[in-house]
């Protein structure tokens, strides 16, 4: 009776009741809840589980619950029912996944692997009772295609909600790298038989490509999804266009997939990622599709330099597949995002940027415009000389030059932006127009941001001299600063 009238008042219609139940200091109502998980009553742990998904929902609850002192006994609760297979495991999957979009729970989260009282930790990958084996397990001994709308079925769906979230951390996809959940999830998919477009939000498919996104992004899991056979189940997915076509695209592209399998020369390929990098940066999104809040603007520079790289190595010496990529709004976005890591790292710059600098973005667009060069600095047909190009490229080689110097800067990138800073300053004798038109697309940004436009510009300033020097002995001088002289 009490499990429920907790869950009353924290039901739909007692929303706001939710952050002071579980906030205020009043009431400890987690404690309670989280053993209400571990009854033989289905009643009570059923009552619990709904209770403690409402409360997971505010982003003020979430921290206490993934990170506050009764976090040990909500996860690990939550973790039992799943591990012995309730019919409410779906909900404790729904739960966690929840707290899970909080991304500083997220390592918490994936770690937990409980032990009897006085025996030694253990980590997770070691201990059969830990979140990472138990999500493994639900997942492997699920039946190849669950029936729609069963609990083993919902169970599955929600656990790979739960992973596409834990899987955005490099540390966290490490260890899912080490288990078979990234064959289980590619699997989701080459066994599904509806069709992308039919894919709705919150499905298997859904959420399983999305896993195999985020992991595909990190060292440490890739191997993993390579072996599944990741590339050929996602490729086909491309062609589709829309939200699932853009996910199975950065995929390919973390996944080293060759220039040959993107449709239609890259051109699609490129014009989605080049959108999503704008949407991320202009934070804005396109008929609820690309919404910026849903990839991070590293995911979205490093699909654009795999692109990129993919796009050069299938070129050769040529630039025929770069041009698909370096168009110059997406040229001008890459000179955004390493001059407003520049502003905000270098100490005498005036002004910054209203964007939170974000180094490895900027390594990504460092690499991509290197492996774009070839299309970057086309010369105009007839050649001919232009100013515009000679300004250009003397700004953006120092900017540059500029970023290679910056404290913390990996060595492949000091040596990409190096290179491109030559590549760049030695073409100015010739018009360059993708070059120069991205540069006025930079310019006019750093005029709306109000940012200094001459931070990047090589200026002689002239020599400042005092009254010493060869000719301080004249009398109408000497280095107290009197005269002597007469003015007439």
């Amino acid at each position: 009776a009490a499990t429920k009238r907790i869950y009353e008042l924290c039901d739909v219609g007692h929303k706001q009741n939710r952050v002071p139940m579980v906030c205020s200091g009043k009431w400890d109502v987690l404690t309670p809840l989280a053993k209400c998980l571990t009854q033989e009553s289905g009643d009570g742990r059923h009552l619990a589980c709904l209770a403690l998904n409402n409360l997971s929902i505010p982003t003020e609850n979430k921290r206490v619950m993934a990170l506050g002192p009764a976090s040990k006994d909500v996860i690990g609760g939550l973790c039992k029912v799943i591990a012995e297979d309730k019919q409410e495991s779906y909900l404790c999957c729904i739960c966690l996944m929840n707290l899970s979009f909080l991304e500083a729970s997220i390592t918490t989260i994936l770690q937990h692997s409980p032990v009897d009282d006085g025996s030694a930790p253990l980590p997770p990958l070691e201990n059969p009772n830990s979140l990472i084996r138990v999500l493994e397990k639900l997942l492997t001994n699920s039946p190849s295609v669950p029936k729609s709308g069963s609990g083993k079925s919902e169970g599955v769906r929600w656990a790979c909600g739960l992973i596409k979230n834990l899987a955005k951390s490099e540390e966290n996809a490490a260890l899912f790298g080490k288990t078979e959940i990234p064959r289980c999830v590619v699997e989701n998919i080459r066994s599904t038989t509806a069709p992308p477009s039919r894919w709705t939000s919150n499905s298997l498919e859904d959420f399983s490509l999305f896993v195999v996104l985020n992991l595909a992004q990190w060292a440490g899991s890739k191997e993993a999804l390579v072996e599944a056979g990741a590339v050929d189940v996602v490729k086909p997915i491309m062609s589709e266009g829309d939200l699932q076509g853009l996910k199975a695209t950065m995929a390919c592209a973390f996944l080293g997939a060759k220039w040959s399998d993107f449709p239609d020369g890259g051109a699609p390929a490129s014009k989605s990622v080049s959108e999503l990098m704008t949407n991320i940066v202009e934070k804005k999104g396109k008929d609820g599709q690309y919404a910026y809040g849903v990839f991070k603007l590293y995911t979205a520079t490093k699909a654009y330099r795999d692109l990129a790289v993919s796009a050069k190595e299938a070129d050769g010496s040529g630039d025929s597949n770069t041009k698909a990529l370096a168009t110059p709004s997406s040229v001008a976005l890459c000179w955004q995002v390493i001059s407003d890591l520049v502003l905000a790292a270098t100490e005498d710059a005036e002004g910054s940027s209203k964007y939170v600098p974000d180094a490895m973005s900027a390594e990504y667009c460092v690499c991509a415009v290197e492996a774009m060069l070839p299309s970057v600095l086309q010369a105009s047909d007839p050649p001919r000389k232009s100013v515009q190009t000679e300004k250009a490229a003397g700004e953006l080689s120092q900017m540059l030059m500029t970023y290679s110097d910056i404290s913390g800067t990996s060595s492949k990138a000091k040596a990409s932006s190096k290179n491109a800073a030559d590549q760049i300053k030695t073409s100015a004798s010739s018009a360059r127009p993708i070059l120069d038109i991205s540069h006025d697309l930079w310019t006019q940004y750093r005029k709306r941001e109000g940012q200094p436009l001459d931070t990047f510009i090589a200026q002689e300033k002239g020599i400042e001299v005092d009254e010493s020097g060869p000719l301080d002995f004249l009398p109408c001088v000497n280095s107290k600063g009197d005269s002597s002289c007469v003015v007439m």
